[in-house]
């Protein structure tokens, strides 16, 4: 679970990693190597290794799709997985899991959904200048919550990715949720609820969360 406070600030800089899944240099296809997946069956058992292959089945079938289909399909298969605090999962308050780690466990929280939309979405060619994590209030749950929202252009009014409410409305057409701040890669927004607002000036402190799964990502953790 997101920390109530909310006062976080974000190391921030462009994100060049391939999240564990490699693009073949031949064919332009999306694979994981043999290695990687006997890891993942090893770790997490043959349920895992099949959810795992299906993303990458999914990523294959998407590559010219329309950026609409993309946010709809990978939406809609990340929701698939179930709903887990992290103190159950991981036994900790506020974990953030790598993509295999969520697909393993078959279990996360809002981050956790959020995160690997962001990055299978960014490896499927939408900019991230399009996509960005948003922390909000939900006002039903009455909780600290992440969704990742797209941005069709700079002054659109954002959709909304969530794993609550699995359909993927524009932000106005989402009073349950009130916006804080949102962030990719590059920057950092004082959120607001038809718009990014204003961009709060980068690399004044660490996040220790992100910088964490940074690296989780760079030693490819399952």
């Amino acid at each position: 679970m997101i920390k109530k406070s909310l006062k976080i600030s974000l190391l921030l800089f462009v994100l060049p990693l391939f999240f564990n899944l490699i693009v073949g240099a031949s064919n332009d296809d999306f694979f994981i190597d043999n290695e990687t997946i006997k890891k993942v069956e090893q770790k997490y058992g043959a349920f895992a290794k099949n959810r795992v292959n299906a993303l990458v089945k999914l990523m294959n079938s998407l590559k010219n799709a329309t950026e609409k289909e993309k946010l709809i399909k990978v939406n809609h298969f990340f929701n698939q997985v179930r709903y887990q605090s992290d103190m159950i999962t991981w036994g900790e308050k506020d974990y953030w899991a790598t993509r295999m780690e969520f697909l393993g466990k078959d279990r996360g929280d809002c981050e956790d959904y959020a995160i690997a939309k962001y990055f299978t979405l960014e490896q499927l060619g939408i900019s991230t200048d399009k996509l960005y994590l948003s922390y909000v209030k939900a006002t039903k749950q009455k909780i600290a919550h992440m969704v990742l929202t797209y941005f069709e252009t700079k002054t659109s009014v954002p959709l909304v990715l969530d794993n609550y409410d699995k359909r993927i409305l524009p932000a106005t057409q989402r009073p349950d949720l009130i916006p804080v701040y949102s962030f990719n890669g590059n920057s950092l927004y004082l959120a607001k609820q038809q718009g990014l607002g204003k961009e709060v000036p980068s690399g004044l402190s660490k996040n220790k969360k992100w910088t964490q799964l940074l690296s989780d990502i760079r030693r490819n953790k399952l």
